[in-house]
């Protein structure tokens, strides 16, 4: 069974898990990179958490999405005597005038469904990781909660003595609670709550209703778009990899990385997905991050990731004082990844980029900014072909000439080539078009390991990198050439073990990965079906998808054997493959009828 067993709400502005038991375990504020508030997530002592809960005996819970929206219910109900309540949890989110509304609040509603069952709310915020208990003040109608730099504000329509003691009560009525940072909610907490709800709900259907998906698999391709419109900071347009950080990799001890910042590789896979299902504002506001954040790099050398504000400097830390998830540590704040020289980012944000030339919807960048951009991509991807790096994976202990890297290169300087030629610039086409082909036999000739049957992780290597199954959406070779047949077989045969794909098996910075990465088997999935395999690739899928905890959220990685869920979550690579290999595999609608 996963430990894993959360769900998802949120805003675009922050987030917050919420277990089965209705207990909100991790939430930073007043953004997603900022201080927890509450880390339970990370150590259940000292990392704070706001539960509501039936007060003693054997209750049973269930937990499911409000169709089609990311408010989350919770229903609790008594075998013996049929007592039953439900939990609606959201934050805030609708279209007003001069924006949306996207506070840093968390809203839960709890409203009796059968009998007089007795709940009790226990609300203990842990700002600064975990590092400060606040000062509690009952105020008319709420509680301030008083840090060393903020204040928290709790608003509610019960008794404030019931909060303060965690005293048990019967729940007769509808109760309402806001939990805000900085400010208080300021409207009035029956009917204002009530409306706020109802707006979001709405907000959220429409959004769903504006996403084209396919006829099979649609519950688990909108939960996913769902999930991955949670990680946009609608505020710069970044787009975090994964909620949380430090949820380890696998059982064993140092895997551990903080993912909520934006990797540019990540967040084009992301923006990618969100366009093929008929969402490209998400894009446009991500071109506008990325614009950013190459006017802010003087040599237009970039990082691999950086801050949703665009900050370049994540320092990393460990913090000491949390045990970590199931007492796996380190905690890490901050990802020294900044610092790691991934040429692969050149060619991703070419690709994020071309839409803008081809789509006629997106007519809110800057044409001309967009390819001086592009011009600047491609020289850099040019540059840096020749040199190794870090790779896709990130290694810490060394660098070598990655295949992926050199794939993504080469598809820096193809699209750059296509750009020029839809736009008549035929200057560019002439310059880029030989070194394209040079790149091209150079991969070929250096990629391919004749010796062991298939592309390698690194140039003169021998080791398998399941970020090669890529090699076709790259439009680099077909499913069907004889090197990626024997490629898929082979890395099949190496790289899969039951219902889990590894990204690589040989050792790495600390030692060889136990969990697979869940995002492989769907590319393994789309590789089989390009190559002509398509029961075997619907049979993987299904058995993947079948892998997600009971909401529907996938993590980074899972137990090969036992499925358990490990790694950051819910992680916004997986959900990208989800969508793009269900896409790739479904029924079509006009075949189903």
């Amino acid at each position: 069974m996963s430990q894993l067993d959360y769900g998802l709400i949120g805003n675009c502005q922050i987030s917050a898990l919420v277990s089965k038991r209705g207990s909100v375990d991790w939430c930073c504020m007043p953004r997603f990179d900022s201080e927890s508030v509450f880390a339970r997530l990370l150590d259940e002592e000292n990392g704070g958490f706001w539960l509501i809960e039936p007060y003693e005996g054997e209750w049973i819970s269930h937990q499911e999405y409000l169709r089609n929206t990311n408010v989350l219910r919770t229903t609790f109900r008594h075998p013996a005597n049929g007592d039953a309540f439900e939990l609606l949890d959201f934050m805030p989110r609708f279209d007003q005038s001069h924006g949306f509304h996207r506070p840093a609040e968390i809203m839960r509603i709890l409203r009796p469904l059968q009998g007089t069952p007795r709940v009790v709310v226990r609300l203990r915020p842990r700002p600064g990781y975990g590092r400060e208990q606040p000062r509690p003040t009952p105020v008319s109608s709420g509680v301030v909660y008083t840090g060393t730099h903020t204040e928290f504000h709790l608003r509610c329509d019960v008794p404030v003595t019931h909060v303060l003691g965690e005293t048990p009560f019967e729940l007769k009525s509808t109760a309402r609670f806001v939990f805000s940072y900085g400010v208080p909610f300021e409207g009035e907490i029956r009917f204002d709550v009530e409306e706020t709800f109802e707006r979001t709900i709405a907000y959220w259907k429409t959004w769903a209703k504006h996403c084209n998906i396919p006829f099979e698999f649609q519950d688990q391709v909108l939960r996913s778009a769902l999930a991955l419109k949670l990680h946009i900071f609608e505020d710069t347009g970044a787009i975090i990899a994964a909620t949380t950080t430090s949820i380890p990799e696998g059982p064993e001890p140092g895997r551990t990385w903080d993912y909520r910042y934006c990797w540019l590789r990540d967040a084009y896979f992301v923006v990618n997905a969100l366009n093929r299902l008929g969402q490209f504002e998400e894009m446009e506001s991500f071109f506008r991050y990325l614009q950013n954040v190459c006017a802010s790099e003087p040599s237009r050398v970039l990082q691999p990731v950086y801050g949703i504000g665009g900050e370049r400097e994540l320092i990393e830390n460990e913090i000491p004082w949390l045990k970590g998830f199931r007492g796996l540590g380190p905690v890490r704040v901050g990802n020294a990844a900044y610092k790691m020289e991934q040429h692969d980012v050149y060619g991703e944000m070419v690709l994020a980029i071309a839409p803008t030339f081809f789509d006629r919807r997106l007519d809110r960048t800057d044409q001309s900014q967009a390819l001086r951009n592009v011009e600047q991509l491609v020289e850099k991807a040019i540059r840096f072909f020749d040199m190794p790096d870090a790779g896709i994976w990130e290694f810490r202990g060394e660098k070598k000439h990655s295949v992926f890297s050199k794939l993504m290169n080469w598809a820096a300087v193809d699209r750059g080539v296509r750009i020029a030629g839809h736009i008549g610039r035929d200057d560019l086409v002439v310059q880029w078009s030989p070194i394209r082909e040079r790149m091209r036999q150079d991969i070929e000739k250096n990629a391919w390991n004749e010796c062991v049957g298939y592309f390698s992780q690194s140039y003169g290597g021998d080791s398998p990198d399941a970020a090669n199954l890529l090699i076709p959406s790259l439009n680099f070779l077909s499913c069907r050439d004889e090197r990626m047949q024997k490629t898929i077989d082979s890395y099949e045969r190496i790289l899969r073990v039951g219902r889990g794909v590894y990204r690589y098996r040989s050792p790495d910075d600390f030692g060889v990965p136990t969990t697979t990465f869940t995002v492989c088997a769907f590319w393994l999935c789309d590789a089989l079906w390009g190559a002509g395999r398509k029961a075997e690739a619907r049979e993987l899928f299904s058995s993947v998808i079948h892998r997600a905890n009971h909401l529907g959220l996938l993590s980074e990685d899972m137990d090969p054997e036992s499925g358990e869920l490990w790694g950051n979550f819910p992680q916004t690579y997986s959900h990208v493959g989800l969508i793009n290999t269900a896409m790739r595999v479904s029924q079509y609608w006009e075949d189903a009828f």
